[in-house]
């Protein structure tokens, strides 16, 4: 579960640091007062855009900590299988640093891509915002919702499908490819039988380009490599070293204690001794021969001509000299090759369409499974008389996923029929219709941290009682973490935070706080009372607050 939330320097947060809790974790504040800052930091740390706008005035950068909890030993082996390790206290710290040239997001103080973040974090926490709900007009969001419920069933065949899918492709291009006329067939065999002897007949080794390229360097340096040794000859040579060791012996005979540096100069004498022996047998030995240098520079013009052509190294023109024989002997049996490359097409198309079928059987008896708990759901969210069922069709094409299709369909109204969400559901209604598929989801679903932001979007009364009943059924196994300004959600809270904007010193600044029992009941009444809180909505807090203990009670 996400325990703890630090924010620094971000619009109008200075510093702010949230300990959240097991449950239902509520946050309620003015219009205005910055509680989409809150949701907004989260989604930062969690790989969203940062924008550097975002950085408060006067700062250099701003900074969200998040520090997840991972108790879960199945969440443990999957991180691990990722390479992300957890601290000695089962903790793992997600951070992003804001800066105006740059951000930067870490794991546990490792840097790591947005990509890789989001893959991390998909295991601990998901968050609904208004735009996920609006994602229930796109069919393509329907389809995953099932997926997502029946996933123990529909994953091993997703995958299985996946991997035949990919292979279906390839025999699929490769009998494109087989589409030549005579005339076309001939013309390229024709090129790859030059190509192969081009190949062939460069003979080329491996390791074959750096040796030359050293020995061409030389050659085409030797006149200054003689230069250089002719100089060190004549100051090694003129060294007089020997000169040096005699005086020292000399000395060394009347005090022993320069023994050490009549040692060390037999030493130096003996070294400088062997480079000049060693340089002059260099000199002695070395000449340039053009003829040799003509082969070297031929030899090494002809292997950066075939990299230019077939590869940047020689280990990748031999593959290419490879596939180059396969191509030719595939032209050169062309209808044989393509008899039996339309077999396996044929086996391949024949293997994923059982598995696609089998698939969307599995769907289909599981979407059934799932509509029936969804319209429960909406019941359950004061959808009074709702109808909703899915359809399926078949697509015309195989995919990685299926040939499948899938929409909800629904109607609010008695004797209406059942049409696509978009052309029947407000938005209220949308945000409640993912509530009740979220809480569905909650039942298979192994993210433990669900945050919810506008669940709240048009609705009230006797529905908004609904809606926290649902939220709470949700908390009894997720932390969920909810922004709302409705009093009957807040009223179910496990813990309540106060989000405030506060003008000091001139500047503008947001906080956040967590409640104590009295002041829940008198953020409360401020959610029901409006302009003027008296007596009478202090008792009707104190009361909401007490019905919504014993309805959580009752579960």
């Amino acid at each position: 579960m996400l325990l703890e939330l630090r924010v620094k320097n971000l619009a109008l947060i200075e510093k702010a640091e949230v300990e959240f809790g097991e449950g239902l974790n509520i946050l309620t504040g003015e219009t205005g007062a910055g509680k989409s800052i809150i949701i907004g930091s989260v989604n930062m740390a969690l790989g969203g855009k940062a924008s550097r706008d975002m950085i408060r005035q006067g700062a250099d950068y701003a900074y969200v900590e998040l520090i997840f909890s991972v108790d879960d030993e199945e969440k443990r082996k999957r991180l691990k299988e990722m390479e992300v390790e957890l601290l000695e206290d089962k903790t793992l710290i997600i951070s992003k640093k804001i800066m105006a040239a740059r951000s930067t997001s870490k794991v546990n103080d490792e840097t790591v891509t947005a990509g890789r973040l989001k893959e991390i974090t998909s295991l601990l926490i998901d968050i609904h915002g208004q735009h996920e709900h609006q994602s229930l007009l796109y069919k393509s969001k329907h389809l995953q919702i099932l997926d997502d419920y029946a996933k123990s069933r529909t994953a091993p065949l997703k995958e299985e499908i996946a991997g035949v899918y990919h292979e279906y492709q390839k025999l699929s291009k490769k009998l494109e490819e087989m589409s030549l006329d005579q005339e076309g067939r001939l013309r390229e065999a024709d090129f790859c039988r030059y190509e192969i002897e081009e190949l062939e007949n460069a003979d080329l080794k491996e390791g074959e380009e750096e040796e030359l390229a050293l020995r061409y360097r030389r050659l085409v340096n030797s006149q200054k490599i003689m230069e250089n040794l002719s100089e060190v000859y004549e100051v090694m040579e003129n060294a007089q070293v020997g000169q040096a060791l005699k005086a020292v012996s000399q000395a060394a005979e009347f005090d022993e204690e320069l023994g050490g540096i009549r040692d060390q100069l037999y030493d130096v004498d003996a070294i400088v001794s062997d480079v000049v022996r060693d340089v002059r047998a260099y000199m002695d030995e070395f000449s340039f021969d053009e003829e040799a240098f003509a082969r070297i520079e031929e030899r090494l013009d002809l292997i950066r001509n075939l990299q230019a052509k077939y590869g940047d190294t020689v280990a990748r023109i031999l593959e290419k000299l490879e596939e180059k024989r396969q191509r030719l002997e595939e032209l050169e049996n062309y209808d044989l090759v393509k008899q039996e490359t339309q077999r396996q097409w044929k086996e391949c198309e024949e293997r994923l369409d059982a598995l696609c079928g089998k698939l969307s059987e599995t769907r289909q008896k599981e979407g059934k499974k799932l509509v029936k708990r969804i319209s429960q759901g909406l019941k359950d969210l004061n959808f009074i008389d709702v109808q909703f069922s899915m359809e399926f069709r078949r697509l015309e094409q195989y995919g990685p996923g299926g040939y499948d299709e899938a929409e909800f369909l629904i109607s609010t109204n008695p004797g209406m029929p059942v049409r696509p969400l978009g052309m029947v559901a407000s938005g209220g209604e949308l945000s409640r219709i993912m509530l009740a598929i979220k809480a569905v989801l909650a039942d298979t679903d192994d993210i433990p941290t669900l945050i919810f932001d506008e669940i709240d979007t048009g609705i009230s009364g006797r529905t908004a009682q609904k809606v926290s009943e649902k939220l709470c059924y949700i908390a009894g196994t997720h932390q969920v973490i909810c922004i709302t300004h409705l009093p009957q959600i807040a009223a179910m809270a496990d813990v309540h935070f106060e989000i405030e904007k506060q003008a000091r010193k001139g500047a503008t600044t947001t906080s956040i706080r967590e409640l104590g029992d009295e002041e829940m009941v008198a953020e409360l009444a401020r959610l029901l009372g409006g302009a003027e809180i008296t007596e009478a909505v202090y008792d009707n807090a104190r009361e909401m607050k007490r019905l919504a203990g014993e309805r959580k009670k009752r579960g």
